[in-house]
């Protein structure tokens, strides 16, 4: 009897044991996750702290979670927490029209920007909605790329599409076609629907690579070596723009580089406290305020010290003065003469035309952007309390934000979209990963971009406060193309000379090409422009010498850092919550009536609908 008594116990310690490891498997698995995410942001919030908000809360045992990916918190908490998300992205999709102001001749044309504005708005709300509801359903925010503005950049470049002198219009003798264009707005229009184009086609990529299943196949083929320099010259590619905005005023610029530094990195431990009322109490909880509103309430605060400084007349009247662009009252007549609805519409600039040489340019921010999406679902999924998302889920993903980005082709936003970090984020601080609250957001975004004046304040943001905030994002989004590193031998000589080759390669030769345009001249026009732009785009020509140096030159997989960059998937079979979350709303059944939709890459397969009833 005690023999039996014994063995029973021993079983029961042995599987004790079996789960506890399981445990422990998981919560390595989880950190691989975390280890995996680009954005240093994520690494600093992948432990919420317990007492950064209010304790009378009920914590999930998954993270902390107040709110997991199914939850539905109340209406009124939706509706803060999805404008608290429309605030952390406005700062990166307000920049995308900002950027490209200049080289789409808008510059000065204060009715065009608000109603780019308002349409980027617009579009990265309904592309939110689209992804977390058919894409991925994990609560990922969309907006503007920085991916695409290379390209975008480097096709405007092209001696077709160089701003023309105003002035000229006045010469009736001028050969400038684009000076004899009766309609102003169309200087800029015609080059728009170049983009559009260009992001129409190029954009069929990535629906394709999300449909066919092919992201897999891929990732196979693309490190961390390729990885790197790819991102860190999206960032350095655009210091021209930073160190144009910023020197209209330096100190204006530094005030804001400085604030922004202050919330974020000296400020972000420092807990405010607020008010709530649970469970018919009012309760005093600590919020990370600065954390989370770093970027608005720095650049509000040098907003605010400019418009100090226009009131008091402290800074240049004169145009020709150095400091004059820091006025905030340079732009006030876009707030008046904007209309106060403006409902964006699919070819509102007219239908878009397409080049082979334009389309080619913009694969390499698809390709790019892509990429980096891979990585944030994996960090979405961890910090809303879902399991790492299966193949399924990352295929239909790419494949929405693949219609996102010929969506916003269509309606003409000047730029693609694709998943944003700082709200992925912001999912780890407030404890909230409710697939609803970013549903609201993308509410929120559509809404507020139908108010022509809202969108068109912000065109009052004096160049100098525009400059800082450049300098703060173009730097980060360098260095998180940098952080990807952490998985390859750095001491490997053959990896510094891919990385350093790549990325000095990426720097010299679009230099040499818009110093040396018309060394390029095969006798076929559309070549010399599709040279032109390949080898103008920075990101272009490190990803590409990244990718083939690495898949050519003998190396192990550790040295490559491949295998730790592969260790993301580690622990996707084992996890307490089953993968039902990934399913498609309102068509389960029906898929799971029709064997052979099961073999479609984007939609579950009868393994993966085991796996999620079974855990």
């Amino acid at each position: 009897m005690h023999a039996h008594l014994n063995k029973l116990l021993n079983e029961h310690e042995a599987k004790g044991k079996g789960v506890i490891g399981k445990l422990i498997d998981l919560n390595e698995s989880h950190k691989k996750i975390s280890d995996g995410i680009n954005d240093p942001e994520k690494n600093v919030i992948t432990e919420p702290r317990a007492d950064s908000l209010e304790e009378g809360l009920d914590p999930r045992p998954d993270g902390n979670l107040i709110y997991s990916i199914n939850d539905r918190p109340p209406w009124y908490l939706c509706i803060l927490l999805g404008f608290q998300h429309y605030i952390l992205a406005f700062g990166g999709i307000l920049a995308v029209p900002l950027i490209l102001a200049e080289p789409l001749c808008i510059k000065e044309n204060n009715a065009a920007k608000s109603q780019l504005i308002s349409t980027i708005f617009f579009v990265s709300g309904l592309c939110t909605l689209l992804q977390t509801t058919f894409g991925t359903r994990l609560p990922i925010l969309q907006g503007g790329t920085f991916t695409f503005i290379t390209p975008t950049l480097a096709i405007l470049a092209l001696p077709k599409w160089r701003c023309p002198d105003m002035s000229a219009t006045a010469q009736p003798n001028t050969t400038d076609s684009a000076a004899l264009l009766v309609d102003g707005d169309e200087v800029w229009k015609v080059r728009i629907r170049e983009i559009q184009g260009a992001i129409l086609v190029a954009s069929m990529l990535q629906l394709v690579l999300g449909l066919s299943g092919l992201v897999g196949l891929v990732l196979r083929f693309i490190g961390p070596l390729a990885i790197a320099p790819t991102i860190n010259l999206i960032g350095l590619s655009l210091f021209i723009q930073a160190g144009q905005k910023s020197g209209a005023h330096w100190g204006i610029a530094a005030l804001t580089v400085c604030l922004i530094l202050l919330f974020s990195q000296y400020l972000s431990k420092v807990n405010l406290p607020l008010i709530a009322y649970k469970d018919k109490k009012w309760k005093v909880f600590q919020y990370p305020l600065f954390k989370l509103f770093s970027a608005l309430f720095g650049m509000c605060g040098a907003w605010l010290v400019c418009f100090l400084l226009t009131y008091f007349n402290a800074l240049p009247s004169s145009p020709n003065e150095y400091g004059y662009m820091a006025r905030t009252d340079i732009n006030l007549n876009a707030v008046k003469s904007a209309a106060w609805f403006y409902v964006p519409y699919p070819g509102q600039w007219g239908l878009p035309t397409v080049s082979v040489s334009s389309v080619l340019g913009m694969m390499a921010g698809v390709l790019a952007s892509t990429m980096e999406s891979i990585g944030d679902y994996y960090a979405c999924a961890r910090l809303s309390g879902a399991p790492p998302p299966p193949t399924h889920a990352i295929n239909r993903g790419i494949a929405v934000e693949g219609v996102g980005c010929i969506l916003a082709a269509l309606w003409g936003s000047g730029n693609g979209t694709t998943s944003y970090s700082q709200n992925i984020a912001a999912l780890g601080i407030t404890r909230v990963g409710s697939r609803l609250v970013l549903q609201t957001a993308g509410l929120l975004m559509i809404i507020l971009g139908l108010f022509g004046k809202f969108s068109a304040v912000f065109i009052t943001i004096p160049d100098p406060v525009i400059g800082g905030m450049f300098l703060i994002m173009f730097g980060m989004v360098a260095a998180v193309g940098i952080s990807n590193l952490q998985y390859v031998d750095l001491n490997s000589s053959r990896n510094l000379l891919i990385l350093g080759f790549s990325t000095f390669s990426g720097l010299v030769l679009p230099t040499w090409f818009h110093s040396n345009p018309g060394m390029i001249n095969t006798g076929i026009k559309e070549l010399d422009q599709l040279i032109m732009i390949l080898f103008t785009t920075h990101m272009f020509i490190g990803g590409f010498f990244g990718f083939v140096l690495d898949n050519t030159i003998p190396g192990t997989e550790e040295e490559r850092g491949i295998k730790s960059w592969r260790k993301v998937d580690a622990g996707s079979k084992i996890h307490m919550t089953d993968q039902s979350c990934y399913n498609l709303p309102f068509c389960t059944n029906f898929i799971q009536r029709f064997k052979l939709l099961h073999y479609l890459p984007f939609l579950p397969s009868l393994e993966s609908q085991e796996l999620g009833t079974h855990l």
